[in-house]
């Protein structure tokens, strides 16, 4: 288990550094957190740190977004499944495909979809702090 404290958003760019060296050989991350604990915000930052320089935002309405990064040869997916209805329309998505492509994918609201999370996936859940900050725990 690792912690990480993202003091305030001056500090994310560190924090998301941090992360990143904590992330091994894993591809798959589950982000954990009520809303508007800051995982798309976090996402974002650790997207940034990978060298991604397309424009970084929530795939509330699309499920997935995919990114390109300077520094790596596959793509990045970030999925946010908040409006799906039942598993269903995640496995019509190709969700496991995505899983399985030994990629980087960074999913919000995996409460959703937990039942085909692939063994091995990394929980992270950020929890805001009294002060602001937050705590982000892998594990």
């Amino acid at each position: 288990m690792k912690t990480i404290e993202i003091k305030n958003l001056d500090t994310i760019r560190q924090s998301a550094q941090e992360f990143i060296k904590a992330m091994g050989k894993n591809t798959i991350f589950a982000f954990y957190g009520s809303m508007g604990a800051g995982k798309t915000t976090f996402i974002k930052a650790i997207c940034e740190e990978l060298g991604v320089s397309d424009v970084i935002n929530s795939p509330t309405f699309a499920i997935v977004n995919e990114y390109h990064s300077d520094t790596m040869v596959k793509p990045i997916y970030h999925f946010d499944f908040y409006r799906i209805k039942n598993i269903h329309e995640a496995n019509d998505l190709g969700a496991e495909d995505y899983f399985y492509s030994r990629a980087l994918c960074f999913i919000e609201w995996p409460e959703k979809i937990e039942e085909i999370l692939p063994s091995g996936t990394i929980i992270v859940d950020i929890e805001e702090q009294a002060g602001g900050s937050r705590l982000v725990t892998l594990s």
